[in-house]
């Protein structure tokens, strides 16, 4: 085969540049006929004044052959070259390269070459939209198994009125939030397109590009790019809403939505643009201009369709519920900016990024706006239904665990708040101002918004304390909701932020709240085992038969109404509910401390005037004991069984 094809080259080939044209030709079939080139035409002799002939015969031949290939071809648009034998392709490739060369030359025969050129681009074109859809690589969405942050943390729509703190609350922020994201495409990114077609793409777009074609070789990438982009977002569950169908969205939808665009958008810029930049620096290597514009241009529909939604949920109507979700928005594209950044290397892509920072500000306000609209909600919010037993108010529960959630996000919130002074006071009240503002200076932004909500939250709850008609109540109410308030700030990074001195002053307030519910409740009932009435004095006797000035009947009456007051306390105060362990049984020990020693010290003054008269049963119906087994009953929130009497009649 050798031989012969010398043995061509030799008889037809009249000067060494056809000889080139020539083999160029036939190595395409096979390299190893590059070889024959030796000692076909020896150097010229420069001492000699004849010139060498300088004609065109074999550049012609060249050509008139690439053009029949190329016709060839074109007469059969069902084949694909690049679905042919790796030979087929290397001819035709060739062929296209003779065909551009001689186009360039220009002559006589640019006619020609320019229709086999127009031709060949057709047909590449063709070829580049087949084989890039072909070797597209399916996205699996099951394969995308991002660690993100707080995917997996209860968000504020889960705090509910009826729901104590959630499980994923109590998660420290390091925990809750999640080590550093893990993509499964560290090791091995993904590749749009499957590697073995990569430089079939190269080899038609280097042909384009050169034969003065970039501009239909910018569409068709970008046209078949973007189609692939849209399907791979509609894999990842990213929609195309408009901002009227998100704002008609009902939460719980939305709030899916929210949480499938913090992954999408990781996903997207971290796999798929990272992909596509590889993509086009691979296939379109030939220009560093037209590289950098079909990925802008490639790309911008998918980024665009990810930040409408951004923008449709910045202007959604403010609700306290979407903050997590929208700090979740928000944290997601901040994380992924300077990553696009280094991705859009030329200058047209600044457009995109500019577009980018301001869907990222309209967050950032929707994020101030949705913190100052709770923080109105909180002073506002007036229902005149009284906890009947006393209980933690929804409310309560609810700010709290919102506040403890808030905390996750400090390190942003800082940021978006630093500058926030003027909303922030538009909220202040005369009575916020109390001894914790001494400590503001020191405070973070986000701390100094976080106090002012717990004046709120405090303010709200000493007003819905005063809807109890029973004072002993009111205190019970107002101890129960703050120290679920102080033990939410002291198990948390509240506490942190708040500090010390937030905590020792609500710690005294709950003790003082102690001591008037004490007062309140028992003074009138201890009053009745009090014997200063009596007096001290001894009597001269009249034949009374008593050694004290006050009448028997005088300490049955006592005895009478401290019964009554007792058992009165019970049947209310049993129903009363303290949901904490340690504070309700601090509470029994004090009561026992004040009542328990002085019906003991009462009975054994005055029983004996009393006991095994008529009817002293009637009188004395409790031993101490009974007495201090009734008081466990108390706070329980269920009906006593006052079934504790032990004193026989």
């Amino acid at each position: 085969v050798l031989a012969a094809a010398q043995h061509i080259v030799k008889s037809l080939a009249t000067s060494k540049n056809a000889a080139d044209d020539m083999i160029r030709i036939l190595s395409g079939f096979d390299n190893r006929l590059s070889s024959i080139t030796a000692g076909l035409f020896p150097s010229p002799d420069l001492s000699s004044s004849a010139e060498p002939p300088e004609i065109s015969i074999s550049s012609a031949a060249a050509f008139d052959a690439a053009e029949q290939l190329i016709l060839l071809w074109d007469a059969t648009p069902e084949a694909l070259v690049f679905e042919a034998h790796e030979e087929d392709i290397a001819q035709y490739l060739t062929a296209v390269d003779v065909a551009v060369e001689h186009l360039a030359r220009g002559g006589a025969g640019a006619g020609r070459a320019g229709v086999a050129v127009q031709l060949a681009m057709a047909r590449l074109e063709e070829e580049l939209r087949h084989h890039m859809v072909r070797h597209a690589v399916p996205l699996d969405p099951t394969g995308l198994c991002f660690s993100l942050r707080r995917l997996s943390l209860g968000s504020f729509d889960d705090l509910d009125f009826d729901a104590a703190t959630p499980h994923s609350v109590d998660a420290t922020p390091e925990t809750s939030r999640g080590g550093p994201l893990v993509s499964p495409f560290d090791d091995h990114a993904f590749d749009p397109v499957r590697p073995e077609a990569v430089d079939d793409l190269r080899a038609i777009a280097d042909r384009m590009a050169r034969a003065g074609y970039a501009r239909e070789l910018a569409d068709a990438y970008c046209n078949i790019r973007r189609d692939l982009l849209d399907e791979y977002l509609s894999v990842l569950g990213v929609e195309r809403l408009s901002i009227d169908e998100v704002q008609r969205v009902e939460w719980k939808q939305l709030n899916d939505k929210m949480k499938k665009w913090v992954q999408g958008v990781k996903t997207v810029v971290r796999v798929l643009l990272a992909g596509e930049r590889r993509l086009c620096d691979q296939v379109l290597a030939v220009s560093d201009e037209l590289r950098e514009e079909c990925f802008v241009e490639s790309t911008k529909g998918c980024i665009m369709q990810i930040l409408n939604f951004g923008d449709a949920v910045a202007v959604c109507p403010r609700s306290p519920e979407k903050l997590s979700r929208i700090l979740d928005m928000y944290e997601a594209l901040a994380e992924v900016i300077p990553e696009m950044k280094d991705l859009c290397l030329g200058s047209s892509g600044d457009g995109v990024i500019s577009d980018v920072q301001a869907i990222l500000d309209r967050l950032g306000e929707a994020v101030r706006g949705t913190l100052f609209e709770f923080g109105k909600v909180l002073q506002q919010e007036s229902s005149r239904r009284a906890m009947t037993a006393g209980e933690i108010h929804p409310m309560t529960r609810y700010v709290m665990n919102y506040l403890r959630l808030l905390v996750v996000y400090s390190e942003t919130l800082d940021g978006l708040l630093d500058d926030d002074g003027d909303e922030s006071n538009a909220l202040e009240r005369p009575e916020d101002k109390d001894q914790d503002t001494e400590h503001l200076e020191g405070m973070t932004p986000l701390g100094r918004r976080l106090l002012k909500l717990m004046c709120y939250l405090e303010a709200n709850l000493e007003d819905k304390s005063k809807l109890y008609e029973d004072a002993a109540l009111e205190c019970i109410f107002s101890m129960n909701n703050l120290l679920y308030i102080v033990q939410k700030v002291k198990d948390s990074e509240l506490g942190k932020i708040l500090g010390d001195h937030w905590v020792r002053r609500r710690s005294g307030k709950i003790r003082q709240y102690s001591k008037s519910y004490l007062r309140i409740s028992w003074m009138k009932t201890l009053s009745y085992l009090r014997d200063d009435v009596h007096g001290s004095g001894g009597g001269s006797g009249s034949g009374s038969g008593s050694g004290h000035s006050g009448s028997r009947m005088s300490i049955k009456e006592k005895f009478k109404n401290f019964n009554l007051s007792f058992e009165e306390i019970y049947r209310n105060q049993t129903l009363w509910k303290v949901p904490d362990p340690q504070l309700r049984e601090e509470l029994k020990i004090s009561i026992s401390e004040n009542v328990i020693p002085a019906y003991r010290a009462f009975l054994g003054r005055y029983g004996s005037q009393v006991d095994g008269g008529k009817n002293s049963g009637k009188y004395i119906k409790y031993t101490p004991e009974d007495l201090e087994s009734q008081l466990s009953d108390l706070f329980e929130g269920s009906p006593g069984s006052a079934n504790h009497s032990r004193r026989r009649t």
